[in-house]
This record gives structure tokens, sequence and C-alpha cells, in this order.
């Protein structure tokens, strides 16, 4: 809340609006007459969180949508600047903890888990989708890139030869393809986490909804707005910190070239030169933040 500068009578954005804790803190930061808009993809998460935001009445706005659609959906509603955008990425923990959306598996309920991973479950392909019709180059890019998977090639290579009988279906079938395949040996958690994690990001064009939503919500920000990104794998923090440096920096023109042709003007300032971590007593009562990074930049005056 400090670094988004939450202030009575701010419009803010949660673009990942989620279960609304993000939510309901801004709201009470901005109160009497601050806004904020709240955009998720799920459309359960929509439905609990209008019902956890109901005493706030008009001053809380949720909509269907993705963040990286964000500067359309506040343009349709008149608004062209706000004083700060929230994003916290991934998957919500009620997300995870919910079988049948097949974020996660346990090896006891495997066996019934699709394979969904579906953000949004009322539209896109789910992840049995995919592995039945990907080709074996574009799966073992996924698992290479997304997943950062040892034995990429081999996995994608025993996923293909399986559809010639069956594709896989639940957690269940790619938890046994990935045990064929051998692949993620020497890690401290089961391979096929780093699976469900690649497909989960190519299921959602994750990284692709990132690197749009942060050019989106810097351009809506208002001068001294600020832009607030929790990430939680080193792929999305990547992202996020070379984003922001790049916007910090401004010019892309190479650095021999003794002026500047690009004509690329700095757009934000970073306020947070490394990321913020959650602290030991936020981990205890929190476990699921220990991997959480926070980074902040504030909007430049055109």
């Amino acid at each position: 809340m400090n670094l988004l500068g939450a202030e009575p009578g701010r419009i803010f954005v949660d673009g990942t609006l989620g279960y609304a804790g993000h939510a309901e803190a801004l709201l009470n930061k901005t109160a009497p007459d601050g806004l904020l808009f709240g955009l998720d993809r799920d459309a359960d998460a929509l439905a609990a969180a209008a019902e956890r935001l109901a005493p706030f009445g008009d001053r809380a706005i949720l909509l269907h949508a993705s963040f990286r659609e964000l500067r359309d959906v506040l343009k349709a509603r008149g608004v062209s600047q706000v004083d700060g955008v929230l994003l916290d990425l991934g998957v919500s923990s009620v997300q995870l903890d919910r079988a049948e959306r097949g974020f996660r598996f346990s090896e006891e309920t495997a066996e019934e888990t699709p394979l969904d991973m579906r953000m949004d479950a009322t539209r896109g392909e789910t992840a049995a989708d995919l592995l039945a019709r990907a080709s074996e180059e574009t799966l073992t890019d996924w698992f290479r890139r997304y997943g950062e998977l040892r034995g990429a090639a081999r996995l994608a290579r025993t996923i293909v030869e399986s559809r010639r009988e069956a594709p896989p279906r639940t957690a269940a079938d790619l938890i046994r393809l990935t045990r064929e395949a051998r692949v993620g040996g020497g890690r401290r958690h089961h391979p096929a986490t780093l699976v469900f994690q690649a497909l989960r990001i190519a299921v959602n064009d994750e990284l692709g909804a990132l690197e749009e939503g942060l050019a989106t919500a810097t351009s809506v920000l208002a001068p001294g707005g600020r832009l607030c990104v929790i990430a939680y794998h080193s792929l999305e923090d990547r992202i996020v910190k070379h984003f922001m440096r790049g916007a910090e920096r401004g010019c892309i023109c190479p650095p021999k070239d003794p002026i500047c042709t690009c004509g690329i003007l700095p757009s934000l300032r970073r306020i947070t030169r490394r990321p913020v971590r959650p602290g030991v007593d936020e981990i205890a009562g929190n476990p699921r933040a220990r991997s959480a990074r926070l980074r902040a930049a504030e909007k430049l005056a055109a």
C-alpha cells in the first residue's frame, strides 16, 4: 500500500483481482471517495470478490477482463489515467486448491484432476487440448523456456509417442509420462511441478500477457502514478525487472552512438532497485509468499 501511494480520493487498478485481498485494502486506504477498478479473467474469482467488496458500493468496479486489456476497458468507462496499478501475478491460492481447475497436482487425486489450467474457464484451449495437438518442437520449447526443465526434449518426445494410443487427459497421465521420460532429476521438488508450470504459462500466455500488460499499465498511469508488480518465479520477475529498467533508461540507441536518434524518453523511475521480499513472519503465516518478489516504479511527467 505504501509503494502504491494509496491515499483518499485516488483511483487504482487491481489488474489481478483474485479474491480481493489487495482490493479491499486499497478501498479502505482511499476512503471515502477513491475508486478501484478490479480486473480478473476468472469469473469465479469475480463473483467471490463482488461479495467481499459489496460494502464499498459503487467505489468498486469489477470487470471480467485481462490486465492486458486495461487501456481499452478504462477507455470504455471514460477513464484515461489512474494513480496506480497493481499486478499480483500467477495463480491465486483458491485456484490452486480447487482440483478441478488442474493448476496443480496431488498424487492422491491425480486420477480425477483434469488438465485444464485455464485462468478464464470460459474460453481458450485447455492444457489437455494443447498436449493433444502441439508439435514435439513446440512442446520442447515450452518445457525448456517456461519450466526450465532438464530433459525437455525427452518429455516432449514421450508425450508425442503416447498420443498414438491416447493423449494425456488427467494429472495422473502427465505425471506418468514425466516419470517415463526421466526428467528433472536432482531437483528438490517433484519434476512434474515444473511441467505443470510450463503448461499453465502456455495455456494462459502468461508471459506475453505480462509484457503487454506492463506497457499498457504504464500508458494509463498519471504522472506520479505507481506501478507495483508481484512475481513468483524468475521468468516473470526477469520480464518485470527488464521492463522497468528499460523504461527508466528510455533511449535504446547503441551505447557507442554519440547522440540519441531513437527519441525514446524515460517513462518510469524505479522505486525499488532490488525486489522487496517477504519477511520470516510473513512466510510463517503464509508459506506461499516465500517466492514473492515485489517491484515498484513511478510514472514520470511527459
